[in-house]
């Protein structure tokens, strides 16, 4: 495993409202549209029970245009 492995959702919104993410809206199904005024970047976060994949992650804090180290001292 990874170091961006075993986040769970709360864990990865916490860090995301730390570097400037606020909710913004729901999508389809239990996926939800987060977004960061500053840096105008919008993202999709799945709220799924268990750990987010490593895989989905990155692709998670790309979309973001996150610095996966950023994310993690966040």
């Amino acid at each position: 495993m990874g170091r961006l492995a075993g986040f769970r959702y709360r864990d990865v919104t916490k860090r995301l409202k730390t570097l400037g993410f606020v909710f913004d809206r729901h999508a389809a199904g239990s996926h939800e549209i987060w977004f960061n005024a500053t840096t105008n970047r919008y993202t999709t976060i799945p709220n799924h029970p268990g750990d987010i994949s490593e895989g989905m992650l990155r692709a998670i804090l790309r979309q973001a245009s996150v610095d996966p180290e950023e994310f993690l001292d966040a």
